[in-house]
Parts: structure tokens; C-alpha cells; sequence
């Protein structure tokens, strides 16, 4: 519903000046869901604005949200897959149409067991989708995983690999990774 000002109005008839609501001097002020108005003998015309406030949003969708890397002969498999590949991703940006939404990745440090370390920069990923990029995972900088001009919905995959080797400490390794889609 619009709220719109209706003024009264006076017509001229056979030289007289005769008021269609007598009495009235005011500005009547109504709330209108309509946007036509009955008039006899003629025709009428209501302007009214429509305003809509978007502003700029965005949405990640990343699934699953955790992947595995499953025990590998270093001497046979040289890189390992994580088990969930390809992991599914949607990225959803409402932006202007100039405007450029970002995907980045940082980890928080490298894999950790205990007192032992995997680099994070052994953990890689390929990607698939427009505009998604395959990285090499960072802890001490964000790294590009993605970007899209304008508004839209992105929908890609991640893959994956983990570089094995036989300087790994047995244990269960574990790091937080955060992915951020920036819409400006």
C-alpha cells in the first residue's frame, strides 16, 4: 500500500464556481491499495513511487562442511583425494552489476596432531564452475577461490589432494579453514 494525497478540486460549470465537496478546504489524506480512481464525466490519474531497498548480499553454501584424507602408502600415492571429493559448492551474490563478489580461503595455521604439524600448503584443490580457481591452501594470507561480476548464483565443485609423505608423525591431524564471499 502507497500513502497518496488526494486534493479537492473545483470545475467551472456555466460561469459558476461550485465545489464538488462543499464545506471542504482541507487536503484529504488517504491510504490507497488501488491505483485508479472513479471519476464521473472524465478520467483520473493517481501517481504513486515504488521504492525498493536492496542492498548487497551474499550466501555460501558449502557442502560437505569437512573432509577426510584417508592413510596412504607415501611410496605408492603420492597425493591423496580427500574421501568427500568433489565437495559441492554455491556461491549467491546480489550486487550491482559492476560490482565484483570474491571468494577467498585462509586457514588458521597448519594441520596439527598434538605437538605435531602437516604445512597447510600441502593441501591443494582443483575446481570446477565458472569463475572458481584452484589454490594451494595459506595460513598467513587469504587465498582467491573465486570471482564473479555482478549479481547471480555461482555453482561449482572443490576437489581435494593432500601431499603425502613419509615425514608425517602418525596422528589425527585436524585445522579450521574459513571461506569468505565478499559481495561489496
Amino acid at each position: 500500500m502507497f500513502d497518496d494525497t488526494l486534493k479537492i478540486v473545483i470545475r467551472k460549470f456555466a460561469g459558476k464556481m461550485i465545489s464538488l465537496l462543499p464545506l471542504v478546504f482541507a487536503v484529504i489524506t488517504l491510504t490507497i491499495s488501488a491505483l485508479s480512481l472513479p471519476v464521473n464525466g472524465g478520467s483520473g490519474t493517481v501517481t504513486t513511487n515504488a521504492d525498493a531497498d536492496i542492498p548487497s548480499s551474499a550466501q555460501l553454501t558449502i557442502s560437505p562442511s569437512s573432509i577426510n584424507f584417508r592413510n596412504a602408502n607415501p611410496g605408492a600415492v603420492l597425493t591423496i583425494p580427500a574421501n568427500e571429493n568433489p565437495v559441492s559448492v554455491t556461491a549467491n551474490a546480489q550486487i550491482g552489476e559492476q560490482s565484483l563478489a570474491t571468494l577467498t580461503v585462509l586457514a588458521i595455521g597448519d594441520l596439527i596432531s598434538g605437538s605435531d604439524g602437516i604445512p597447510i600448503e600441502n593441501v591443494t584443490w582443483t575446481a570446477t564452475g565458472s569463475g572458481f580457481v584452484p589454490g594451494t591452501m595459506n595460513k598467513n594470507s587469504p587465498v582467491s577461490a573465486g570471482s564473479w561480476q555482478g549479481p547471480g548464483e555461482h555453482i561449482g565443485t572443490f576437489s581435494f589432494f593432500m601431499g603425502n609423505s613419509w615425514s608425517y608423525s602418525t596422528g589425527n591431524y585436524s585445522q579450521t579453514v574459513t571461506y569468505t564471499l565478499t559481495a561489496p
